[in-house]
């Protein structure tokens, strides 16, 4: 200061906790004789405000009501304020009257307050708002005030207590979103201050239905006149709708996941499809019944008749050379013709080998 008035700040920067205490110290002088005369402090205050042009005492300023208080002694004073607000961070200034003329002095500049909220709950957006479709784009976005400014992480919730840490970004960006990116997102943000999580957030993912999963009851053979029921389902969002067809037929057998034949008979027999869907799509899974042990067709192989009739032509031709050589021990059966007869018999049914037999031959 200038002629030997000053004041000196312990420190001129302090950052501060909401809701904690700071103290705020200084030391002034000023000159001992002047004016023929000793120089006697009058008054001693810490001011942010003016009002007129004059500073403000902090105990009569009402944002600070009870909650300031000084510690003053010769030549010295400190500054106490209790349960910070935000609201608090500004310049504070030390000023000191005496009973000079013109001796009043202010230290400027003075200390510079910074009142922080490290752990404010930060807020947590989707974009977009709307309905989200498998294979879009989606953007998470964390964001608070903290001061300092935080680090975040990403964390999903997949149905058990415990989250899962996905990825240490303010912006969580999916290019194409899958239906298994769907449930509950929460970010944290942390500081040297310590750290605290946000509300959730769903992410609902709509997609067509998966292709259907169909059960037969009863899962075993299928007897004529028992009741036959097909159960369908598929992971679809929203929700599926579920209809039945069977095969060459245009008009659906039934609608709903559940279909039941009450009475199964061979005309029954076929493929039945479910096809679920939903405004995002459809998709379908078709199923084979049929009666047990029904009959079905069935031809021998080619291969098996003509080795057979090559056999049975072979034979014949030799018959008849053996006739040949014996017609003067047969005189009386000259007259008689050999006959030779090819006779093929199929049998075959579903719940047994495919049999084809041949009798190769009958002669007369």
């Amino acid at each position: 200061g200038q002629d030997g008035w000053g004041v000196t700040y312990s420190s001129t920067e302090i950052c501060a906790l909401k809701g904690s205490t700071v103290d705020m110290s200084c030391t002034y002088r000023y000159p001992y004789w002047q004016n023929d005369r000793e120089t006697e402090v009058k008054e001693t205050f810490w001011f942010t405000k003016l009002s007129g042009k004059q500073p403000v005492d902090l105990r009569k300023d009402t944002d600070y009501r009870d909650r300031v208080e000084y510690s003053c002694s010769e030549k010295s004073c400190t500054l106490r304020i209790t349960d910070l607000r935000e609201s608090d961070s500004a310049e504070y200034k030390f000023r000191f009257i005496t009973d000079q003329e013109g001796g009043k002095y202010s230290g400027l500049p003075g200390v510079t307050l910074s009142v922080t909220d490290p752990l404010r709950v930060p807020s947590v957006s989707v974009s977009p708002s709307a309905e989200i479709v498998e294979g879009s784009s989606v953007t998470l976005t964390c964001s608070s005030d903290a001061n300092p400014a935080a680090n975040y992480t990403w964390y999903k919730k997949n149905g058990d207590p415990d989250l899962h840490p996905l990825r240490q970004t303010g912006i969580y960006h999916f290019s194409s979103i899958s239906s298994e990116d769907r449930g509950n997102y929460s970010c944290k943000s942390e500081n040297q201050y310590g750290e605290i999580m946000s509300s959730s957030v769903s992410v609902d993912v709509q997609y067509a239905p998966k292709l259907p999963s169909v059960s037969v009851s009863p899962s075993a053979e299928i007897v004529e006149g028992s009741s036959v029921t097909l159960t369908c389902s598929s992971d679809a969002n929203p929700a599926a709708n579920y209809t039945w067809y069977k095969e060459n037929e245009d008009s659906p057998k039934a609608s709903g996941q559940i279909f039941t034949i009450t009475d199964f008979r061979a005309e029954h027999s076929g493929n039945y499809s479910c096809e679920a869907q939903n405004r995002r799509g459809r998709n379908k899974t078709t199923v084979h019944l049929t009666v047990a042990g029904e009959l079905s067709s069935f031809t021998c192989p080619l291969s098996f008749i003509l080795s057979s009739l090559l056999i049975s032509w072979t034979l014949v031709l030799f018959m008849r050379t053996s006739q040949t050589s014996l017609q003067h021990r047969q005189k009386t059966q000259s007259s008689r013709k050999t006959c030779c007869e090819v006779q093929f018999t199929v049998t075959v049914t579903t719940k047994t080998l495919h049999m084809c037999s041949v009798i190769l031959f009958r002669c007369s």
